[in-house]
Parts: structure tokens; C-alpha cells; sequence
């Protein structure tokens, strides 16, 4: 059962209103399953979007941000706990052991980074949490083709591709992400990790 979502999207607001629609509608099935939030705590861009609307419908939101980042993002001030931390790679992993399931909605280099980090722990074995793509107006298209394209060229395997959840509905995403992620085995060639 999913208690806590780390969500990861951009400290920008994008330039379609599809973008804040969607992170809308997130907060409001995320609180309605009683699924408090995790991101990186900032009260800009759809990360503020989505920290407001959880919070004005009486959700719960746990922010990590660093330090240095906090004259740029700027901490949101109502959130439920914030962690403030020293570095970028603290942040990602105390949103890590915070969340049960990560969802990425579109973002730019942040964005991407945290979901290619928690995609690879997955990966790896680091942690078993299933990855989603909340993917809005067909955002993450082109990257879920890069994805079928490292699969062609050999570089990830059909398995690895698996772990990549995707929606365009937040009751969707959250569905799959409450049934976890498959019990993947090692393909042969592959070394077997924890």
C-alpha cells in the first residue's frame, strides 16, 4: 500500500495549462487514497502548484531542499515537515527512504536527474520502489522512445524498460504504482543483484 509518493517536477510552470491541470489533479488522488507527498520543496514553479493544492485539501507534504537552493526555489513555508540538507545528492536520498514510489511529471535537468537516479537504483537493486511517468500532453514521449531505443541497441534490457510506469491519468499511475514492481530476473549475460 502506497503511504508516500516522492513526486519529482519543475521548479517552472511549463508553457501549456495541461501541465498544472495534471499536478492538480495528482494532489487531489493522492489525497483522496490519504497518499501524503514528498518533493523537493520548493514554492515555485508546478512543485508549488502541487504543495498547495495537497496542503488547501488537507494533505500532507514533506519538502527536502538544500541549503544553496533556498534563495533560488525558495522553501515553501506551510509544509508539513521540511528537511533542509546540504547537498543535492542528500536530497535525492532522503526523498528516497521518504517515499514509497516515485512519479515524475514534466520538469527539465532536475526532473530528469532524480528519475534517472531512482530509475538506476532500482536498476541496481538499491531500492525495490516502483518508477512512474505521469506523462502529460504526451511530454515524455520522445524520452519513452530514447528508452525503446536503448533497448534496440542493446544498452537496456526489456526488463529495465519495464520499470518505467506510464499514464496520462494520475488514478492510472497510482493504480500501477500500488501493485509494485515485478520480480525481474537477471537475463542471461546479466549478473544477478540483490
Amino acid at each position: 500500500m502506497l503511504q508516500r509518493i516522492c513526486v519529482f517536477c519543475g521548479s517552472n510552470s511549463g508553457n501549456r495549462p495541461d501541465y498544472r491541470h495534471a499536478v492538480l489533479s495528482l494532489a487531489r488522488a493522492a489525497v483522496e487514497r490519504r497518499v501524503a507527498i514528498a518533493y523537493g520543496g520548493a514554492s515555485r514553479g508546478l512543485m508549488g502548484v502541487l504543495a498547495d493544492e495537497v496542503l488547501a485539501l488537507g494533505g500532507r507534504v514533506y519538502g527536502v531542499l538544500p541549503r544553496r537552493l533556498d534563495l533560488v526555489e525558495i522553501a515553501h513555508p506551510s509544509l508539513t515537515e521540511l528537511y533542509r540538507v546540504e547537498s543535492m545528492h542528500q536530497r535525492k536520498a532522503v526523498m528516497t527512504e521518504l517515499a514509497d514510489a516515485f512519479v515524475a511529471l514534466p520538469g527539465g535537468y532536475g526532473t530528469l536527474d532524480e528519475l534517472f537516479e531512482a530509475l538506476a537504483w532500482s536498476q541496481l537493486g538499491i531500492h525495490r520502489k516502483p518508477v512512474g511517468l505521469l506523462n502529460v500532453a504526451g511530454f515524455f514521449d520522445q524520452l519513452l522512445s530514447y528508452l525503446d531505443h536503448a533497448v534496440g541497441e542493446g544498452f537496456l534490457s526489456p526488463h529495465h524498460r519495464d520499470l518505467v510506469m506510464t499514464s496520462n491519468h494520475p488514478d492510472d499511475l497510482l493504480d500501477q504504482l500500488s501493485v509494485g514492481i515485478p520480480r525481474m530476473e537477471p537475463e542471461a549475460g546479466e549478473i544477478p543483484l540483490p
